[in-house]
């Protein structure tokens, strides 16, 4: 199997509590792509491709519609997307990325989960270089090679595309995500996203057993609990 195929893989295989968070997660993504750019969709394409993803996964209207208030200034929260690394027990790495309103209250539960099993938060990119920042889309379609020139046609840099059972599954830098959606949306009308993601994929990966598994997912565990984590990545093979 390709890196394609295992990145895809990797992001199935992530937090496990996702759905039941996926209102407040969506909700201050939303929030933050109005705030940093325009409260707009028309005007912000970042915006409007979110609010497409919440609408695909039946978040409500009203959701929707009071995150961008906030980020209007109605309201009194204010989101920040803050990431923190850590190591686990073995070889283990985390990348969790939380997305948060009081950014001493979110460390101080990240901390105090990784202190529990007796393991640490490491410093800034201790981690994060055994990691690819990656956007992730997959999608049904016989034709990639009519996809790969389309999007290179594009100036989009494609880091990797594969074709599994019908699937064409394609790792793209972050920033050129939505580009290449509206490059795949001109070839392949009415185009359905299995995926459609950014997150940080681990370039190996490991499998844990024994002690080591039992700690690392009681660690996992606590702190995909915790309600400002929005992701968990890490470099150990999910079962």
């Amino acid at each position: 199997m390709g890196r394609a195929y295992e990145v895809r893989k990797a992001s199935i295989q992530k937090t496990g509590a996702a759905k039941g968070k996926l209102y407040t997660t969506f909700a201050k993504e939303i929030y933050l792509a109005a705030h940093k750019g325009s409260p707009n969709p028309d005007a912000n394409v970042v915006l409007k491709r979110l609010i497409e993803k919440a609408k695909k996964q039946q978040v409500p209207n009203d959701i929707i519609n009071r995150a961008i208030d906030k980020a209007k200034g109605v309201g009194q929260e204010e989101y920040h997307e803050v990431m923190y690394e850590g190591f686990g027990p073995g070889a283990s790495t985390l990348v969790i990325k939380c997305l948060t309103d009081n950014v001493n209250r979110t460390v101080g539960n990240v901390r105090a989960a990784f202190n529990k099993v007796n393991k640490s938060l490491g410093v800034t990119n201790s981690v994060l270089y055994n990691y690819d920042h990656l956007g992730i889309l997959s999608f049904k379609y016989d034709n990639e090679e009519a996809v790969f020139d389309a999007l290179l046609n594009a100036g989009i840099e494609i880091v990797d595309i594969e074709t599994e059972d019908g699937e064409i599954v394609i790792s793209l830098m972050p920033g050129d995500v939505n580009k290449a959606k509206d490059e795949l949306e001109k070839i392949i009308p009415n185009i359905e996203y299995d995926l459609d993601e950014v997150g940080y994929y681990a370039k190996e990966k490991i499998t844990l057993a024994g002690e080591d598994k039992e700690v690392f997912d009681k660690l996992y565990k606590m702190l995909d609990e915790i309600e400002d984590v929005s992701e968990i990545y890490t470099n150990v093979v999910m079962e």
